[in-house]
Protein backbone atom coordinates (compact mmCIF):
# COMPACT_ATOMS: atom_id res chain seq x y z
CA UNK A 1 0.00 0.00 0.00
CA UNK A 2 1.25 3.53 -1.02
CA UNK A 3 1.21 5.97 1.64
CA UNK A 4 0.50 9.71 1.26
CA UNK A 5 -0.10 12.88 3.87
CA UNK A 6 -2.49 15.85 3.29
CA UNK A 7 -0.78 18.36 5.26
CA UNK A 8 -2.94 21.44 5.69
CA UNK A 9 -3.78 24.72 7.14
CA UNK A 10 -7.23 26.08 6.92
CA UNK A 11 -8.86 29.28 8.53
CA UNK A 12 -12.60 28.71 8.24
CA UNK A 13 -13.00 25.40 7.21
CA UNK A 14 -12.79 25.92 3.09
CA UNK A 15 -9.05 24.09 2.58
CA UNK A 16 -10.17 21.66 4.94
CA UNK A 17 -12.70 21.38 2.26
CA UNK A 18 -10.57 20.66 -0.50
CA UNK A 19 -8.44 18.49 1.37
CA UNK A 20 -11.51 15.77 1.85
CA UNK A 21 -12.13 15.98 -1.79
CA UNK A 22 -8.63 15.58 -2.70
CA UNK A 23 -8.07 12.72 -0.22
CA UNK A 24 -11.35 11.18 -1.82
CA UNK A 25 -9.82 11.02 -5.09
CA UNK A 26 -7.06 9.66 -3.97
CA UNK A 27 -8.89 6.74 -2.41
CA UNK A 28 -10.34 6.14 -5.41
CA UNK A 29 -7.15 5.00 -6.52
CA UNK A 30 -6.54 1.18 -5.48
CA UNK A 31 -3.49 0.77 -3.12
CA UNK A 32 -2.90 4.47 -1.85
CA UNK A 33 -4.37 5.61 1.56
CA UNK A 34 -4.18 9.31 2.14
CA UNK A 35 -4.29 10.45 5.71
CA UNK A 36 -4.88 14.31 6.50
CA UNK A 37 -2.72 16.30 9.09
CA UNK A 38 -3.56 19.85 10.10
CA UNK A 39 -0.81 22.03 10.58
CA UNK A 40 -2.39 23.43 13.77
CA UNK A 41 -2.06 19.75 15.54
CA UNK A 42 1.17 18.12 14.41
CA UNK A 43 2.72 15.84 16.48
CA UNK A 44 5.72 13.81 16.34
CA UNK A 45 3.79 11.07 14.91
CA UNK A 46 2.66 13.28 12.24
CA UNK A 47 6.24 14.62 11.02
CA UNK A 48 7.04 10.96 11.05
CA UNK A 49 4.05 9.53 8.98
CA UNK A 50 5.03 12.38 6.55
CA UNK A 51 8.55 10.93 6.56
CA UNK A 52 7.54 7.77 5.50
CA UNK A 53 4.97 8.44 3.03
CA UNK A 54 5.37 8.40 -0.41
CA UNK A 55 3.48 11.41 -1.14
CA UNK A 56 3.57 14.84 0.49
CA UNK A 57 0.16 16.68 -0.58
CA UNK A 58 0.47 20.68 0.91
CA UNK A 59 -2.68 22.63 1.20
CA UNK A 60 -3.72 26.04 2.69
CA UNK A 61 -5.34 29.39 2.16
CA UNK A 62 -4.06 31.77 0.17
CA UNK A 63 -3.90 35.47 2.55
CA UNK A 64 -2.56 38.24 1.23
CA UNK A 65 -0.85 36.58 -1.90
CA UNK A 66 0.59 34.13 -0.88
CA UNK A 67 0.61 31.00 1.96
CA UNK A 68 -1.00 31.42 5.88
CA UNK A 69 1.20 32.46 8.16
CA UNK A 70 0.24 29.20 9.58
CA UNK A 71 1.19 26.88 6.65
CA UNK A 72 4.67 29.21 6.61
CA UNK A 73 5.78 28.03 9.92
CA UNK A 74 4.96 24.19 8.91
CA UNK A 75 7.59 25.35 5.90
CA UNK A 76 9.67 26.93 8.35
CA UNK A 77 9.97 23.86 10.83
CA UNK A 78 10.09 21.16 8.07
CA UNK A 79 14.23 22.51 7.60
CA UNK A 80 14.76 20.04 10.12
CA UNK A 81 14.56 17.27 7.88
CA UNK A 82 15.57 19.26 4.67
CA UNK A 83 19.69 18.60 4.96
CA UNK A 84 19.02 15.04 6.32
CA UNK A 85 16.39 14.75 2.62
CA UNK A 86 13.99 13.04 4.38
CA UNK A 87 11.44 13.77 1.75
CA UNK A 88 13.83 13.25 -1.52
CA UNK A 89 12.05 11.71 -4.33
CA UNK A 90 8.54 11.87 -2.84
CA UNK A 91 5.76 13.18 -5.11
CA UNK A 92 4.24 16.65 -4.24
CA UNK A 93 1.47 18.56 -4.86
CA UNK A 94 -0.30 21.73 -3.84
CA UNK A 95 -4.05 23.26 -3.97
CA UNK A 96 -5.07 26.73 -2.43
CA UNK A 97 -7.96 28.58 -1.94
CA UNK A 98 -9.51 32.29 -1.65
CA UNK A 99 -11.89 34.99 -1.90
CA UNK A 100 -11.39 36.14 -5.65
CA UNK A 101 -11.00 33.78 -8.91
CA UNK A 102 -7.79 35.09 -8.76
CA UNK A 103 -6.25 36.37 -5.66
CA UNK A 104 -3.15 35.53 -6.48
CA UNK A 105 -3.38 32.60 -5.68
CA UNK A 106 -0.93 31.37 -8.15
CA UNK A 107 2.29 33.06 -6.08
CA UNK A 108 0.87 30.50 -3.36
CA UNK A 109 0.90 27.30 -5.62
CA UNK A 110 4.41 28.67 -6.83
CA UNK A 111 5.90 29.35 -2.97
CA UNK A 112 4.54 25.35 -2.17
CA UNK A 113 6.61 24.15 -5.42
CA UNK A 114 9.82 25.80 -4.79
CA UNK A 115 9.36 24.68 -1.04
CA UNK A 116 9.03 20.99 -2.70
CA UNK A 117 12.05 21.33 -5.34
CA UNK A 118 13.99 21.98 -2.13
CA UNK A 119 13.04 19.36 -0.55
CA UNK A 120 14.11 17.54 -3.46
CA UNK A 121 10.79 16.02 -4.20
CA UNK A 122 8.39 15.38 -7.62
CA UNK A 123 5.65 17.68 -8.20
CA UNK A 124 2.55 16.66 -9.76
CA UNK A 125 0.32 19.64 -11.78
CA UNK A 126 -3.45 19.43 -12.59
CA UNK A 127 -4.43 16.93 -15.78
CA UNK A 128 -7.29 18.74 -16.69
CA UNK A 129 -7.51 22.28 -18.47
CA UNK A 130 -10.02 24.61 -17.22
CA UNK A 131 -12.72 25.63 -19.44
CA UNK A 132 -13.13 29.12 -21.54
CA UNK A 133 -15.53 31.35 -19.52
CA UNK A 134 -18.22 31.74 -20.66
CA UNK A 135 -20.63 34.46 -19.30
CA UNK A 136 -23.47 33.04 -17.61
CA UNK A 137 -22.61 30.06 -17.27
CA UNK A 138 -22.29 27.78 -14.36
CA UNK A 139 -18.89 27.18 -12.69
CA UNK A 140 -16.83 24.36 -14.11
CA UNK A 141 -14.12 22.02 -13.40
CA UNK A 142 -10.81 24.05 -13.01
CA UNK A 143 -12.72 26.77 -13.27
CA UNK A 144 -9.67 29.10 -12.35
CA UNK A 145 -7.47 27.37 -14.87
CA UNK A 146 -4.26 26.53 -12.85
CA UNK A 147 -1.83 23.68 -14.28
CA UNK A 148 0.39 24.12 -11.77
CA UNK A 149 -1.91 22.46 -8.80
CA UNK A 150 -5.69 23.04 -7.48
CA UNK A 151 -6.94 26.58 -7.48
CA UNK A 152 -10.46 26.81 -5.45
CA UNK A 153 -12.91 29.50 -5.08
CA UNK A 154 -14.59 29.78 -1.67
CA UNK A 155 -18.82 29.63 -2.14
CA UNK A 156 -20.70 32.60 -0.78
CA UNK A 157 -23.28 29.58 0.19
CA UNK A 158 -20.93 29.22 3.78
CA UNK A 159 -22.92 25.50 4.52
CA UNK A 160 -20.78 24.41 0.91
CA UNK A 161 -17.76 26.64 1.59
CA UNK A 162 -16.28 25.15 -2.02
CA UNK A 163 -18.20 25.30 -5.40
CA UNK A 164 -19.85 21.65 -6.61
CA UNK A 165 -17.39 21.95 -9.81
CA UNK A 166 -14.47 22.88 -7.39
CA UNK A 167 -15.06 19.68 -5.47
CA UNK A 168 -14.89 17.82 -8.68
CA UNK A 169 -11.84 19.07 -9.87
CA UNK A 170 -10.52 18.34 -6.02
CA UNK A 171 -10.97 15.09 -6.82
CA UNK A 172 -9.88 14.70 -10.12
CA UNK A 173 -6.63 15.84 -8.76
CA UNK A 174 -6.89 14.03 -5.52
CA UNK A 175 -7.03 11.06 -8.71
CA UNK A 176 -4.21 12.32 -10.45
CA UNK A 177 -2.46 12.60 -7.02
CA UNK A 178 -2.94 8.66 -6.36
CA UNK A 179 -1.86 7.60 -9.85
CA UNK A 180 1.68 9.66 -9.66
CA UNK A 181 2.16 7.92 -6.35
CA UNK A 182 0.93 4.44 -7.29
CA UNK A 183 3.06 4.58 -10.39
CA UNK A 184 6.44 6.33 -9.01
CA UNK A 185 5.52 3.38 -5.89
CA UNK A 186 5.62 0.68 -8.28
CA UNK A 187 8.66 2.41 -10.57
CA UNK A 188 10.62 2.19 -7.18
CA UNK A 189 10.14 -1.29 -6.45
CA UNK A 190 11.52 -2.19 -10.27
CA UNK A 191 14.69 -0.23 -10.22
Amino acid sequence: MATAVIVYSTGRGHTLRLAQAVAEGMRSVPEVSPTLTDTATLSPQDWQRMHDAEAIVFGCPTYMGGVAASFKAFMDDSSDYWEERRWLDKIAAGFTIGTNYSGDKLMTLQHMAVFAAQHGMIWVGQSIIGPRPVPGSERQEDGDGSALGLMATSSPDKTEMIYAADRRTAEIFGRRIGQAVLRWHDGSRQG
